[in-house]
């Protein structure tokens, strides 16, 4: 069955409210006028119910129902989740 809901992926940017989790969209986008190749960046909420996403992660969000004032969206996925690097701690002398 095809849906007709709006996709995006994007880069989780904020989780620090309660399931819910910024994500921001970047698009590279010619000016009309000057022909410069500029970023052009979207800031999305999307409700997150089991509080998965951390910040850096990349996720599929789909178009939904309003959940709030400025919720309209919900993470389909974490396609790929934010690397961290292994530290060892050093030695203090």
């Amino acid at each position: 069955m095809e849906s007709n809901r709006k996709e995006r992926i994007g880069k989780v940017v904020s989780n620090k409210m309660e399931k819910t989790v910024v994500v921001q969209i970047e698009d590279l986008k010619r000016h009309p006028m000057y022909r410069k190749v500029v970023t052009h960046r979207v800031k999305f909420k999307a409700h997150d119910e089991n509080k998965e996403c951390a910040t850096g992660d990349v996720v599929r969000i789909v178009e939904t129902r309003p959940l709030s004032k400025d919720k309209r969206w919900r993470v389909a996925e974490i396609l790929r989740k934010k690397e961290v690097a292994e530290i060892e701690p050093k030695e203090v002398v």
